[in-house]
């Protein structure tokens, strides 16, 4: 029988969902769990790839077992887990259905903020190198609109050569700003993304708020795929995979510290 889990995790400590053999990572984590309780063999299939540091306030997984994963079981692994990783619920589903190839859309939001703070710096990306106040964000919002406007990003991926190809349709690319302007949120959709891609972004974008690349400049970098600028990432302690769709599934986020954090109860978000 198949399984979903619904999960969320902090990424601080992993390097990344994927397993590997020398560095801890979020699969080899549940997996040995799955493991520990079920007594046999698990092989765990993601909804898609995180890189070392980044979190997930939604997540999707999906695994085959001959054992029922009874409402005991469940806590059982759940118990098994640190801190850092949470269940939310195990969904029973047809054999067919596949935790990556079926997700028709994801959504990210990447924190930033650039005043030190003892709890922001846990949960958003610190940048002390930038004043909020000198970001010109109303260039940002209108950079970061032009995302939606192309399909190929080749640009703005890590190792494009290593995709069949560099398309991605985004149906969602919006820049948000606290009300004291000294931080912001950046959100985007799309039905796949590449190698770094929403870093990589977020990095052009500071760029073009802090006057170092101009908006036109983006946009050549989306038409020719040639990306100068495309070196250095953003940090990875702001990124959230955030949301997750299938045609036959659909979740809220479980976890309400992150409800918050993007929400009213944390601080009205204004859209650039």
């Amino acid at each position: 029988m198949r399984y979903f889990l619904h999960l969320a995790y902090s990424g601080a400590r992993y390097h990344g969902w994927q397993k590997q053999p020398a560095h801890p990572s979020v699969q080899g984590t549940v997996e040995a769990a799955l493991r520990r309780v079920l007594k046999e063999e698990i092989f765990l299939v993601g909804c898609g790839r995180t890189d070392a540091g980044v979190h997930a306030a939604q997540y999707f997984l999906h695994f085959d077992t001959e054992r029922p994963l009874t409402e005991e079981n469940f806590f059982r692994v759940q118990r098994c887990l640190p801190p850092d990783i949470c269940l939310y619920e195990a969904i029973p589903v047809d054999e067919r259905r596949h935790a990556r190839f079926d997700a028709w859309s994801r959504s990210y939001d990447y924190f930033a903020h650039f005043q030190k703070d003892v709890v922001l710096d846990g949960i958003s990306a610190y940048y002390p190198q930038y004043e909020a106040r000198r970001l010109d964000f109303e260039l940002m919002g209108r950079a970061a609109a032009l995302f939606t406007q192309y399909g190929d990003f080749r640009g703005f991926c890590r190792r494009p050569d290593k995709n069949e190809h560099t398309r991605c349709t985004v149906t969602e690319a919006q820049l948000f700003v606290g009300p004291e302007r000294d931080r912001f949120r950046f959100r985007i959709t799309s039905n796949r993304f590449l190698k770094a891609m929403v870093r990589l972004i977020v990095r052009e974008l500071i760029l073009v708020g802090s006057g170092k690349i101009s908006v036109d400049a983006v946009e050549e970098h989306l038409r020719t795929g040639h990306n100068p600028t495309a070196i250095l990432s953003a940090y990875p302690q702001g990124l959230y995979l955030s949301e997750v769709r299938y045609p036959y599934l659909e979740r809220p986020m479980a976890g309400k510290g992150f409800s918050a954090l993007c929400g009213k109860a944390q601080m009205d978000w204004e859209p650039v």
